[in-house]
């Protein structure tokens, strides 16, 4: 039982630490050479980035979100793998990822929404509440351009088919516990979205940038 809790507590530690990492900073540093995080927030670092690095420019992003996202699921995978436990390793690695993401302890436990984290998280669970989590959180985000929205949708919708399809008991409480956290950090975004405060993305191109030159 030893074993199993410093096998528990290694995923942990790597899964948080991963979770922790800044996409933009790796992406800037081992991808694209370029301090990505000077482009602007929200719509405006969107519209700028597409200007710079293409469509293609953004699927390589999200390949260094998943890359990152994916590499503490292996761990936990193999770890727990040992004894006999993969599955539980993989969610349990989903479950400590999102919190990372969603909480950094490098950037103060200020995080981002963590939408693809929790997709990710969702697949290891199941393909299906995986894919339910991925085209319901990309379904609202493209309809209404709240990105807050669309991952609180996705979060609901983890649930429901967690419950509906994960049969095994500790998985289906890692999955409800992944997407509780979510839903919890969210309530801020939500307030916000009542008010009609909430940032919305926007693809039109931002041509301030033009100003400067």
């Amino acid at each position: 039982m030893s074993i199993y809790w410093l096998l528990l507590g290694l995923t942990a530690i790597v899964a948080y630490l991963f979770g922790s990492m800044d996409t933009m900073v790796l992406a800037s540093n081992f991808v694209f050479h370029r301090n990505l995080r000077r482009l602007g927030d929200h719509t405006r670092f969107i519209s700028n980035f597409r200007r710079l690095f293409g469509i293609g420019g953004f699927f390589k992003l999200l390949a260094v979100e998943l890359v990152k996202d994916l590499i503490p699921i292996l761990v936990g995978s193999l770890l727990l793998g040992i004894r006999g436990h993969a599955d539980v390793g993989r969610a349990f690695a989903g479950f400590v990822l999102v919190l990372g993401r969603l909480f950094p302890v490098f950037y103060g436990f200020r995080g981002s929404h963590a939408s693809v984290a929790m997709i990710v998280a969702a697949f290891m669970v199941g393909n299906s509440v995986g894919a339910a989590a991925m085209i319901v959180t990309a379904g609202v985000i493209a309809l209404t351009r709240y990105l807050s929205l669309g991952t609180v949708a996705g979060a609901v919708v983890y649930t429901m088919v967690s419950v509906l399809a994960v049969d095994d008991s500790l998985l289906l409480r890692l999955a409800l516990m992944t997407a509780g956290l979510v839903l919890l950090r969210h309530i801020p975004a939500m307030i916000r979205l009542v008010r009609r405060t909430e940032p919305r993305l926007s693809l039109k191109e931002d041509i301030t940038y033009k100003l400067d030159e």
